[in-house]
């Protein structure tokens, strides 16, 4: 064997984030990766199991259980057992276990929800609520009409916004390659009332806060969900302006191809997934959105 099977838990999480973090994976994957394998640990320290060699199918499956008894959606029971998995191909893919004691573990069955998606009236009401807002009305309007992610909204510099061309520049953040993706007559408008009020500051970030420092992802979203409720909006949250962006280029017949470009896939079987899932729903609510 490569190494020493009888190392702690503890020692090979370490080992099992650090390879995420060179794989570049994202931020938000890691951190959960890695709270579900500390809480496995825990689980098994309970059981006096110290070395990853000792652990079992068992062992495992116990932990799931447990979850159960905890109160935990299958849902969540299922990503961890993802996190599991993953965490004990990375051992056995370094020949630190002979054996997969994760292989057999089957997930939960559990009914997978449609994305929400905004109604005609629900997007006209965020809008509405933070029209006086220049820097949100700014950031709600980008995620609506490019669909780009949160955190890459957070990641844009001032240079990679160009007005007179139409057209934003998504850099490459995390696991997730750059592209260029065409603004909206409403994108283009919402963003040069933002620039003329945005704060002179000598960081470049794109969104800032009053006093010039980039505004995080964390308020972004606070941000957001502060104007979800302003605006009536129930059981919403920020990745929604993304399904709803992907959900208005389906219904109108945009190529899957081109779709699967401007939301960032990797794989183009990602966003028939994802398509399929909202097709129905879109058609029956014949939803369409409208640019100001």
């Amino acid at each position: 064997m490569e190494n020493d099977g009888s190392q702690s838990p503890t020692k090979a999480r370490e080992q099992f984030i650090e390879d995420l973090r060179n794989k570049n994976r994202a931020t938000a994957t890691i951190l959960a990766y890695g709270k579900d394998i500390e809480q496995l640990i825990d689980f098994l320290e309970k059981l006096e199991v110290s070395s990853i060699t000792a652990i079992t199918a068992d062992h495992i499956k116990a932990f799931t259980e447990n979850l159960g008894k905890l109160n935990y959606t299958a849902k969540s029971v299922s990503r961890k057992i993802n996190s599991i998995k993953s965490f004990f191909r990375f051992l056995k893919g370094k020949e630190y276990l002979e054996l997969n004691p994760a292989t057999n573990i089957t997930h939960p069955h559990y009914e997978v929800k449609p994305p929400r998606v905004l109604s005609k009236m629900e997007y006209r009401a965020l809008r509405d609520a933070c029209r006086t807002d220049t820097r949100i009305s700014a950031i709600v309007e980008l995620l609506l009409q490019t669909g780009m992610r949160i955190g890459e909204l957070a990641n844009l510099k001032l240079e990679d916004v160009s007005i007179e061309k139409g057209a934003i520049t998504i850099r490459a953040y995390e696991s997730h390659g750059p592209r260029t993706i065409p603004l909206t007559k409403a994108a283009r408008k919402s963003l040069e009332s933002y620039l003329e009020e945005r704060p002179k500051t000598r960081d470049k970030t794109l969104f800032v806060t009053k006093t010039g420092r980039p505004f995080l992802v964390r308020n972004i979203r606070a941000a957001i969900d502060r104007y979800f409720k302003l605006a009536g909006i129930q059981s919403a949250r920020v990745n929604d302006l993304r399904h709803t962006f992907i959900a208005q280029q389906l219904v109108a017949g945009t190529p899957l191809v081109y779709i699967s470009k401007l939301a960032g896939h990797k794989r183009l079987s990602t966003t028939e997934k994802y398509l399929k899932t909202i097709n129905d729903k879109m058609e029956k609510d014949e939803v369409k959105l409208e640019e100001l």
